[in-house]
């Protein structure tokens, strides 16, 4: 059976209405795992992460960022995911388990990439370092990587100085680590801003190829 994976960008918690939102959308989506970036909490209760899927029996990792900006918030299933351990640092959140359905080891990554190309290098190499350090398991990268693989994923933006030193660098990161890029359905862009005119692929899906062959419907 695939595994049922949530990922978004949240832009804060907030109060009651988005939390409700969030376990919709975890109850509808039926989801093992869920990958939050943008908490902008400095900390996070048990309490909290119970609420917000609607269920006690779920693990959970939160990483604060700095005061919040960056946070990232982790989450599974116990009856479908076991936890085995964890790797955490700015930007990400690494958590290894078995989905318990497939009896297969995997690795899945919460990422969320700062706007500064110096700072999204700095990630794209702690997290390559980190995977090759683990191979025997299979790998899904997912968040806000805040980077996009060709100019037509960024459309109306004044911004393009450097874009691609950008391009460039995110494409190396996905080739170095023999990722595969799972496409989007019914949609070419995941963030636009408040007119609608100016948008962007900056959350994407990232998995090995042991992950495609072993759940090959994934999308």
């Amino acid at each position: 059976m695939i595994m049922l994976i949530v990922n978004m960008n949240i832009r804060g918690l907030g109060g009651g209405t988005k939390a409700r939102y969030i376990r919709q959308i975890i109850g509808s989506e039926r989801a093992e795992f869920v990958c939050l970036q943008e908490t902008k909490s400095k900390m996070l209760t048990e309490a909290k992460c119970f609420s917000l899927w609607g269920d006690n029996k779920i693990g959970w990792l939160h990483y604060d960022g700095d005061n919040g900006g960056g946070s990232l918030l982790s989450m599974w299933q116990k009856e479908a995911f076991s936890y085995l351990n964890h790797v955490m640092g700015k930007g990400f959140i690494v958590v290894f388990g078995k989905h318990l359905k497939s009896d297969f080891n995997c690795a899945v990554v919460n990422v969320y990439a700062a706007c500064n190309l110096r700072e999204k290098k700095t990630l794209w190499e702690e997290l390559s370092s980190i995977k090759a350090t683990s191979q025997e398991v299979v790998w899904c990268f997912c968040g806000d990587f805040n980077a996009i693989r060709r100019r037509s994923e960024r459309v109306g933006s004044r911004g393009r100085d450097g874009l691609s030193s950008e391009i460039n660098g995110f494409n190396s990161f996905i080739d170095a680590n023999f990722l595969l890029d799972v496409p989007l359905v019914d949609k070419k862009f995941t963030w636009f801003n408040s007119n609608g005119k100016a948008k962007s692929r900056l959350d994407r899906v990232l998995v090995t190829e042991e992950w495609m062959e072993k759940w090959p419907t994934c999308k």
